[in-house]
């Protein structure tokens, strides 16, 4: 089967590599193209053009490189029409892929979607064209099959790759990561400012400003496998900070606390039982227009999956050193941890257990099969 994949930023990359190692699995003649990342590169197929090319991010930044964003999706369409593929599978990406799945659904592709698009978060009327444009939908959050019940579409919830991303990873020992990056002994602060530069320029500043507060600890910058070192350089003035490039699970596995910006790695920092804070500041324009569309009361999938505030959220003119530095401390006292480590155990459960690349993979194979 000739397989269509259509992934953006660095997580999308992580899902479709294990998707489509799934799909191999089910179909040993799996032809894939698609758009991603180095990790779906390294399972095979044809890289058609990466994430790195195209990460806009706010309502702003998209507005500013609309020539861009209309040209790759004219492009692929045109490719998705040279391939022809047996199915198209959109991983997230809701901007560029419901275009593309519009159009699509036209040309009479079979259209799957694997991970929603947010329209449990805000603009909830996409509902409409995503039942029009897909034909099956699967989805990675127990609220989002509920979600999804209220507008009369059928979804399937097939549990969270990151449970299978985490326990699959290559093991390393304690030790020998802080060996290899010249760490010393004492508890680490993980920083993870985000992968994009519009978001790390925005919170890496104020996370290193507590560096003096904590001398007792080291702080260890998680470097995005999208950006160079020398981008992060200028924020780093203590001799306290370590910059570890694209080992962020490594880094998670032996974290005493971190400060996360928002997105899926608030939910990898759970899953990998850390304490943390989470951290969001968006450029003004962004942050005003996401204000009033957006319909959450937590930005956190932690706090979204569980319904109430088990992480601290820090938004916007929230997110400052002061309040920063409070909450830090907190995270820190054995009692608070204590309470944090049940609550994200409960959060596991809720997430379905292992196999979700695998359940996703099966129903897309025997579904085109038939």
């Amino acid at each position: 089967m000739k397989y269509y994949i259509i992934a953006g930023e660095a997580s999308g990359d992580l899902h479709g590599s294990n998707l489509m190692k799934a799909l191999r699995k089910e179909d040993a003649n799996a032809h894939f193209r698609f758009w991603g990342g180095d990790l779906m590169q390294a399972v095979g197929g044809t890289l058609v053009k990466h994430y790195k090319e195209r990460a806009f991010m706010g309502f702003a930044e998209v507005i500013m490189n609309l020539s861009a964003i209309f040209k790759d999706i004219s492009f692929c369409k045109n490719d998705i029409e040279t391939f022809n593929p047996d199915v198209i599978i959109f991983i997230d990406n809701s901007g560029f892929n419901l275009r593309i799945a519009k159009w699509a659904k036209k040309h009479h592709f079979k259209t799957n979607y694997y991970i929603s698009p947010q329209v449990w978060a805000s603009r909830a009327g996409r509902v409409k064209a995503i039942k029009r444009d897909i034909d099956a939908m699967y989805v990675i959050l127990p609220f989002v099959e509920d979600f999804y019940k209220k507008y009369d579409y059928k979804v399937t919830f097939v549990g969270h790759p990151l449970i299978d991303a985490i326990a699959n990873r290559p093991q390393i020992g304690e030790r020998t990561f802080r060996e290899e990056h010249h760490l010393s002994d004492q508890p680490i602060i993980a920083l993870l400012p985000g992968s994009r530069k519009q978001e790390i320029t925005n919170m890496l500043s104020i996370m290193l400003s507590l560096v003096d507060d904590f001398p007792d600890y080291q702080f260890v910058i998680a470097g995005a496998p999208s950006q160079d070192y020398s981008f992060y350089e200028p924020f780093i003035k203590s001799a306290n900070v370590t910059f570890i490039s694209n080992r962020t699970y490594d880094l998670l596995s032996v974290a005493y606390a971190a400060l996360v910006t928002s997105g899926t790695a608030t939910l990898e920092t759970a899953l990998f039982k850390v304490p943390q804070v989470v951290c969001y500041k968006g450029s003004a324009i962004s942050y005003h227009i996401a204000k009033r569309i957006i319909t959450l009361k937590y930005i956190s999938l932690v706090n979204l999956i569980m319904d109430k505030e088990v992480v601290t959220e820090l938004i916007q003119n929230n997110f400052n050193k002061k309040t920063l530095k409070k909450e830090l401390e907190i995270i820190l006292d054995e009692k608070e941890r204590s309470k944090l480590f049940m609550q994200y155990y409960e959060l596991e459960k809720k997430l379905g257990g292992k196999g979700a690349s695998e359940k996703t993979a099966a129903l897309i194979y025997n579904a085109i099969k038939a």
